[in-house]
Formats: C-alpha cells, structure tokens, sequence
C-alpha cells in the first residue's frame, strides 16, 4: 500500500508541475499578446467548431484576412468576441477594414459590421472539449474538493516516503557494531577446531611425538 502511495503522489506531483509549467506559459503568452484562448459558448459553427471546444487564437495582420476564413473578432454591440466565418471585406479609405461574418449553423449573416484596424485574431488550434474542462475545473464544487484531495494524497506520500525500510543486515546498529546476538550466531557458526596441542617426547619413545588430528571444518 505503501508503494502505490509514493507512486501515485510521485505521478500527481509530476502531472501539477506539468500542468503548472503550461498554465504560466499560457498565461505569460496571453499577457505579451502572441495568443487568446477562447472558449465556444455557442453552436453558432457547428459541426465543425462544437460548444465546450477550446480554441487558441493568434493575431494576423487584417490586411491578408480572406474571404472562407475564420476570424474572432469583439463585438461592439454585445462587447463579446464572435468567432465565425469571413463572407465579406473591404478595406476603407481611412485604412481600416470592414468585415462581415456568418456562423456555418446560421441561416443569415451577423447583422454587425465588423471593423479591423491593424490586427484580426484567428484561430490556429481546437481542443475539443477543453473549454468545457476548464469550466467545469473552475466551479468551487469541483475545484474544492479536488485540492483537499489532492493535498491528502501529497501528504500521504510525505509521510509514507518517510517510513523507509531498514535494508542494513538485522541485528546491527545504524554504526555498524555488532549486537549480543551477532556475537552468539558467530560463535556458532565459526568452525570447531579441536585444541593443536604439541605432546612432550616421552623419554622412552623413539618416534616422532604424536598429535591430535585435526578436522578442517571450513568448506
């Protein structure tokens, strides 16, 4: 149990770093302008554009904007950015550009003219389904209970990653000394060597003195 706790919160860690990493890189990029995430709140450009689907935008100059493609552009009416598809632009005396967009599921064009100065943004990316993950991520009926989750399993980890098993040979110290029991099982299993004792000459022998046999017990 142990284990699978340290794995997952070693998985969970590495996942929010991730998704840390991206969502400052997505921030900071949004901040300098270079993109704009969107989030489809409508089926105005179905089936190829679906509500929930993330899309990120990046600026082009409105000067190349064509007739067919998809533009995002803010409403002055409703001050919402509508992404729909181009079916007319002029460029205007005065050097702006004057847009006409259509949705793909709708049956009449918008009833706003647009107007581009320098700049239109236009999709480059979808996620299907992204915009809804980040909505529903963001309600504090999921987002609460996520991070106590979350926070209790990065704790569970802490604390079981602190519990590490001794791997060191039983019945020794973390210095190394041996304890009374080593020195028992030592004993024990050190080799009987019967006692090498050398045998005075006995005045009366003319032999070589005797000795004891000995038993080599090593293996």
């Amino acid at each position: 149990m142990t284990r699978v706790l340290r794995t997952a919160g070693n998985v969970l860690v590495w996942l929010l770093a991730v998704l840390g990493v991206a969502s400052v890189g997505v921030w900071g990029a949004t901040q300098l302008g270079w993109i704009k995430p969107l989030i489809v709140i409508s089926g105005s450009m179905e089936p190829g554009i679906m509500t929930g689907d993330l899309l990120i935008a990046r600026p082009h100059p409105a000067a190349n904007l064509k007739v067919g493609q998809v533009a995002s552009i803010r409403s002055t009416v409703t001050g919402e950015i509508i992404t729909h598809r181009v079916v007319a632009v002029e460029a205007q005396p005065d050097g702006t550009w004057h847009v006409n967009l259509k949705g793909d599921a709708n049956d009449a064009q918008d009833g706003e003219t647009y107007v581009l100065t320098d700049t239109v943004w236009q999709p480059v990316l979808q996620v299907p389904g992204g915009g809804s993950f980040i909505v529903t991520l963001t309600k504090p009926t999921v987002a609460i209970p996520l991070g106590v989750t979350i926070l209790a399993l990065l704790g569970l980890t802490l604390l079981s990653g602190g519990d590490k098993p001794d791997r060191r040979a039983p019945g020794r110290h973390a210095g190394g000394t041996a304890t009374d029991a080593d020195a028992s099982d030592a004993a024990q299993l050190a080799p009987q060597r019967t006692p090498h004792h050398r045998a005075d000459p006995d005045p009366g022998q003319t032999g070589p003195p005797s000795t004891t046999p000995r038993t080599d017990s090593s293996p």
